[in-house]
């Protein structure tokens, strides 16, 4: 049984990333993400017989914002950018038997914030440098294995990407297969 799933296979997978921890300005607040994620797999040239690309056809995570009276106060939604056109999320195995993966998600994506109340338009930042989450599996797909960020997420204005505006501090996120 071949333990990489087949090149051109399409892998949805749900995310859940509870507890998260988000900087907007100088704000901390605390949001559940809820959404998904869809991948195509690739040939990997660099390693064809361990490892796989992961081509993302489709990323999309929402939240709602906290209110001061509990109230919801807004949402975010976290979205890929724009077409993988060159995919450099892998999936490879780390150990035959019993079987163990590294996955490695590499994801740019634009951040939306819309929070109705402040009577400002939705606030949209994109990744300064993308995120990377890294997962440690026995299976695939995942059955709600835990990823995690490598390292917080600076996002940008893109007419002013020198100053960041949103840090995402922790995607502690359980992706399962559908």
């Amino acid at each position: 049984m071949p333990l990489l799933p087949p090149i051109g296979a399409e892998i949805p997978c749900s995310m859940l990333a509870i507890n998260s921890p988000l900087k907007i300005r100088d704000s901390l607040v605390t949001v559940d993400f809820r959404g998904g994620i869809k991948h195509r797999v690739d040939v990997n040239p660099n390693d064809p017989i361990n490892s796989v690309r992961m081509r993302t056809v489709g990323f999309k995570i929402s939240a709602e914002l906290p209110s001061a009276n509990g109230d919801g106060a807004g949402s975010i939604t976290i979205e890929q950018n724009d077409v993988d056109v060159d995919p450099q999320s892998l999936l490879r195995i780390a150990q035959s038997f019993p079987p163990k993966y590294e996955s490695t998600m590499i994801l740019p994506f634009t951040m939306v914030i819309e929070q109705p109340d402040n009577g400002d338009g939705p606030l949209i930042l994109t990744t300064k440098d993308p995120a990377k989450l890294i997962g440690h599996l026995t299976q695939y797909p995942p059955k709600g294995d835990l990823y995690q960020l490598q390292s917080p997420v600076e996002l940008v204005d893109l007419e002013n990407p020198d100053i960041t505006v949103a840090t995402l501090q922790k995607l502690p996120v359980k992706i399962g297969g559908l």
